[in-house]
């Protein structure tokens, strides 16, 4: 099935360009691993390396590149991700996304704090979009 058709609802409110990235990545690893999974997991690896997750949608990182351990795998494989937030971005830049999306306490927050608050807003903000 062509990726079009089963665009993720946080790809369909996101830039073109998101779209575009995660749907030729995908047809790509179908071709490749078939349906499935793994060719979401593809997609998504993909997407990461030039979007991260901000609410309900996906917009453009300021620098390319892995947003996660997982993502920067050839192949991911299942396991822990950091939701497409960018986790390897800087502190302040985590602090600025916490602050969009109305995190409390992110002054006091680690690194690996904001990086679990923003996925827990991102959650919330795509359950209420749905």
């Amino acid at each position: 099935m062509p990726a079009r058709q089963e665009l993720p609802s946080t790809l369909q409110r996101s830039p073109k360009k998101a779209q575009d990235t995660w749907s030729k990545a995908h047809d790509s690893a179908v071709k490749t691993y078939g349906e499935g999974q793994r060719a979401h997991r593809t997609a998504f690896a993909a997407l990461k390396h030039s979007f991260e997750k901000i609410g309900d949608h996906w917009e453009p990182k300021g620098r390319k590149g892995p947003s996660d351990a997982q993502a920067a795998r050839h192949t991911p494989k299942p396991g822990k991700t950091a939701e497409g937030v960018d986790a390897k971005a800087s502190k302040q830049h985590l602090y600025d996304v916490a602050k969009r999306l109305g995190v409390g306490g992110r002054s006091a927050m680690t690194k690996d704090q904001l990086v679990d608050a923003i996925k827990k807003a991102n959650r919330k903000a795509t359950a209420k979009s749905r």
